[in-house]
């Protein structure tokens, strides 16, 4: 199916409604400190927690305050080191440009989608295509199996494909548990026990890149191999190091901690009905593609459709409260320095909210790793395919148990 074949069959994202929902945009103060969009109030809803495709200010990289009132306040962590140099990286084909990809073969859009697996009680969506060698794709926050559209058919010329969807993303089921790292380590691992049932190699973007850290160092003995698309994740810091809980108070506990549940409710309830709207998740796409050209009905049908499920506020809510206030237990240096396998970074330089720095501490953190350097944004894989296609295989092929075998 050629790049721009017809969508007109997503009737649900209509640019009629773009005009309606647009028009319920308020006005927010955010500002720019070394390439990273930094937002300061909550209340204010433009461009704010703007959750459903990356973990933007909410991913490992990001600490919320929610403060008693009115106002909430959410900073980023700022990774971004200036003066760092990619001196002496272990580097693949670096910097690389693409003009649009014309006619590259794409993954079926599917509204019921392709298979389920039963993983504690729970329904989870992925997809399977082609022969070989395993691969598992895995979606960053918000988006799905789905936004490997243009990698799917691609790799699975060579290596057999899976695309998992995380419990609470996709077409997964939106379980009402507690979130926390661990929850999508455990689906992964249990996901290659019993589907993939062979070794294999983990490629994550955003927080899904993290999610293949965690379940590798869970796992091993399975994966021989770790590609990270602008990941999620954090360097652990001497003030979390320092950090030790402090035992609430009864008028915190019966209290002040009741009111601030129920603030964090409304307000984060709005923020997750403005953040669904087809006009807004296209509007954070747009801000995150240096080239737009793939942003378009199927890949937003393919991220607004999952919200509309009737658990899916619950979901944010608990992603963005308990997820939130667990993650600084799991930070990038505490999984790296457990692993022992090949890292690749395909790394989208232009990305505003993971920016080429992290990946330069990464390699320095963690040796035994690759870096590709491509002129893209936030979700590389779809902006550019062609490129990242090319950098996996490429990268693949240099791993001796994963080279596709000749007869």
């Amino acid at each position: 199916m050629a790049r721009n074949s017809d969508s007109s069959k997503f009737v649900n994202a209509t640019r009629a409604r773009k005009r309606v929902e647009a028009d319920t945009t308020t006005t927010t103060s955010s500002t720019t400190k070394n390439g990273s969009a930094f937002t300061q109030c909550y209340a204010c809803n433009k461009d704010v927690v703007v959750a459903l495709i990356s973990m933007r200010d909410c991913g490992f990289e990001a600490k919320i305050k929610m403060n008693l009132g009115n106002r909430c306040g959410l900073t980023r962590r700022d990774l971004a080191t200036k003066g760092i140099v990619a001196a002496g990286a272990s580097v693949l084909p670096s910097s690389l440009v693409s003009p649009p990809a014309q006619g590259l073969e794409r993954l079926p859009f599917k509204s019921e989608g392709y298979k389920f697996w039963t993983w504690r009680g729970h329904k989870i969506h992925y997809v399977e295509e082609g022969e070989g060698f395993p691969i598992v794709l895995i979606h960053g926050f918000g988006a799905s199996a789905f936004h490997w559209r243009y990698n799917i058919p691609e790799l699975a010329k060579k290596y057999k494909v899976y695309a998992v969807d995380l419990l609470g993303f996709g077409w997964s089921e939106k379980a009402l548990v507690d979130y926390d790292a661990l929850v999508w380590r455990d689906q992964v691992a249990d996901f290659l026990k019993e589907i993939v049932k062979e070794p294999t190699i983990l490629v994550g973007n955003s927080l899904g890149g993290f999610t293949a850290l965690v379940a590798a160092e869970a796992m091993p003995e399975q994966v021989v191999g770790i590609a990270l698309l602008n990941s999620a994740g954090q360097f652990g810091s001497p003030e979390d190091d320092a950090r030790t809980e402090i035992e609430e108070s009864p008028l915190q506990k019966f209290l002040i901690k009741p009111l601030k549940e129920v603030f964090q409710r409304v307000v984060l309830g709005f923020l997750f009905w403005q953040a669904k709207q087809p006009a807004r998740v296209e509007s954070v796409l747009k801000s995150v593609y240096k080239n737009t050209s793939n942003v378009d009905d199927y890949l937003i049908e393919s991220i607004t459709k999952p919200a509309d499920d009737p658990n899916a506020g619950e979901v944010y809510y608990r992603l963005m409260t308990r997820f939130m206030s667990n993650q600084r237990k799991y930070t990038l240096d505490s999984v790296l320095s457990k692993l022992s396998c090949p890292l690749l970074l395909v790394w989208g330089d232009l990305d505003p909210w993971v920016g080429p720095a992290k990946a330069i501490r990464i390699k320095e953190f963690y040796p035994n790793t690759s870096i590709v350097n491509l002129q893209a944004g936030h979700c590389p894989h779809d902006e550019v395919p062609e490129l990242v296609n090319k950098a996996l295989v490429d990268w693949l092929a240099t791993l001796p148990s994963t080279a596709p075998q000749t007869v």
